[in-house]
């Protein structure tokens, strides 16, 4: 089996590059040299006629356990390259590759020079990413964080998981990163991505210090301690680039004149100072927790939307017991690493129940952002070698099931997060249940095999309220739809409903309620001047898709200070 520096570069130059070859198959544990030979016999030339190689992709083929084969995809140059293509025409794995490099739409210039400074509100993926194209394309944006530089930050974080102290300011959600930085670091995505975007993302992180196949396996992640470290380098090539990011100022105001921003009022929280800043291009890449600035924008007229989003639960297992389920007889191998799932069921009462953010050898994490309120998310290091899988386990809801205009979607999640907070004992710990006890709806007085690895600490309660409907943990309908789901999903994946897994509540920052809605000049319907990005507008979910995002939407800032 090639180590990753033989899979990465392999006498390769991409100026060379030109055909792509996908679906070639090999065992798990080959030889270093037999994808090099697979190549040369797909394309039936001599090594003599092979310049270099480099893998694309990597996935792994495990419909048969017993046989998994991992599957590449390989961009190849050679001698003889537009006689090769028009041989191999009929082969509908053989073709020319595409461009994957990203191409800038422009630079600042001396006319540019008299604009005012793009804003770049939040320093989360998109944030990121937003600032970095700005500043590579000589824009010198200003960056406004309401948290924390990103080790500051994980501090404080800590101070809720081990002391049960929350910083309303510095935490999961809020702060350098973004709450991907306390996730899995999973860098895959379902988006369309014609342009590649996804691959500049991806070439950012690597250069800054995440791990180099990210860029070719078929579900990269970086892990939460890896993502500090790259978090940092990028924030000091933006610095150097003549950006300026600005920790624990937040977005308080907007100054709008005739339907256009003309600029922005900035609270230093530290100093107790408020600045208003000339701002003619901001992009508002906030997150998709910062509910006092979605209560701004309503309050001054920006035009926003209910939207969907999902509620439920976090589920733990014993992560062997999905490797079995998943991987069969090569569970536990570390080429194939710890396993994941992915799992839809339409329950008999219309509502839909999938796994969310599913975190192999994690933990599941706190994540509130206000007093008095608990939230759950997962997160894996890129070892992925805790004991526990978790995921989340969630029901699609929709405006019809809180009306009441736009902000609505923020009281729903706000009740709920409640109710767990006053179940959970006041005190950030959680309410939790065993996965037997939940499907058959008693109560659970003590763990099983599977320990929570929740921080502060998990409450046993009855989570679907069948004893005082009043103490029930999410709607009647969600509760209905995952008892239904979990037995459903034992048979996809054997011993899912494992009598003492374990449900810690409640999941609900799945997706923004809100939709800050922008049109085809990635404006805002009836703001000009102000760019909603990322998940806290809508327009991505997780970090890849947040990154390209926050490219498209600076490249749209860049067009407009050009013209």
């Amino acid at each position: 089996m090639p180590d990753i520096e033989f899979i990465r570069l392999v006498n390769f130059s991409p100026i060379l590059l030109m055909l792509r070859i996908t679906e070639l198959r090999l065992p798990l544990e080959h030889a270093e040299s037999a994808l090099e030979q697979a190549i040369l016999k797909k394309l039936d030339i001599p090594k003599s006629a092979l310049i270099g190689f480099s893998v694309f992709k990597r996935s792994y083929d495990a419909r048969k356990k017993d046989a998994l084969l991992f599957v590449y995809s390989v961009d190849v140059s050679a001698h003889g390259e537009a006689v090769l293509l028009k041989r191999l025409r009929a082969d509908k794995s053989v073709g020319p590759a595409p461009d994957t490099g990203y191409h800038f739409v422009g630079h600042a210039s001396r006319s540019t020079a008299s604009v005012p400074r793009p804003i770049v509100v939040g320093f989360g993926p998109c944030g990121i990413f937003a600032a970095l194209i700005l500043a590579q394309m000589g824009f010198k944006p200003i960056v406004l964080e309401r948290g924390k530089q990103v080790r500051e930050r994980t501090q404080d974080t800590w101070g809720l998981w081990r002391k049960g102290i929350l910083d309303t300011e510095s935490n999961v959600q809020f702060g350098e990163g973004g709450a991907g930085t306390f996730s899995d670091g999973k860098l895959y995505s379902q988006i369309k991505d014609p342009r590649f975007l996804g691959r500049k993302v991806m070439s950012e992180f690597v250069k800054a210090g995440a791990p180099p196949e990210i860029m070719y396996v078929s579900k990269p992640h970086v892990g939460t301690f890896r993502l500090v470290g790259v978090v940092e380098k990028m924030r000091e090539e933006i610095i150097a680039l003549g950006g300026e990011v600005r920790f624990m100022h937040r977005l308080t105001n907007l100054q709008i004149e005739n339907g256009r921003l003309r600029g922005v009022t900035v609270l230093d929280v530290a100093n107790s100072h408020s600045e208003e800043i000339r701002a003619d291009h901001v992009v508002l890449a906030v997150g998709h927790s910062a509910r006092d600035t979605f209560q701004m924008l309503h309050d001054n007229n920006v035009f926003l939307e209910s939207k969907a989003f999902s509620i439920g639960f976090r589920i733990e297992h014993p992560q062997s017991l999905i490797d079995r389920a998943r991987l069969g007889v090569n569970a536990g191998n570390e080429l194939l690493g710890a396993a994941d799932y992915k799992l839809v069921h339409h329950a008999s009462n219309g509502r839909s129940v999938y796994s969310f953010c599913m975190c192999p050898g994690g933990t599941v994490v706190a994540a509130a952002s206000e007093a008095g309120r608990v939230v759950t998310n997962g997160m894996s290091e890129y070892s992925r070698n805790e004991r526990n899988a978790n995921a989340g386990i969630v029901v699609g809801i929709d405006p019809r099931d809180y009306p009441g205009g736009p902000m609505a979607g923020i009281e729903f999640q706000r009740a709920w997060e409640s109710r767990a907070f006053d179940l959970g004992g006041g005190n950030y710990q959680a309410p939790g249940q065993l996965v037997g006890d939940f499907v058959a709806g008693r109560v659970s007085t003590q763990f099983g095999s599977v320990i929570p690895s929740y921080k502060p600490g998990v409450r046993l309660v009855e989570l679907g309220g069948c004893a005082d409907p009043q103490r029930a943990s999410l709607p009647d309908y969600a509760i209905a739809a995952i008892r239904e789901a979990i037995p459903a999903f034992d048979k996809q994946i054997r011993g899912f409903q494992m009598h003492d897994a374990i449900l810690t509540g409640v999941e609900t920052r799945t997706s923004s309620p809100i939709r800050i809605t922008r049109g085809e000049d990635f404006q805002s319907l009836n703001v000009r001047g102000l760019y909603p990005a990322g998940e806290g507008a809508s327009y991505a979910g997780g970090i890849l898709s947040a990154g390209v995002d926050g490219i498209k939407v600076a490249e749209a800032v860049a067009r407009s200070m050009l013209s």
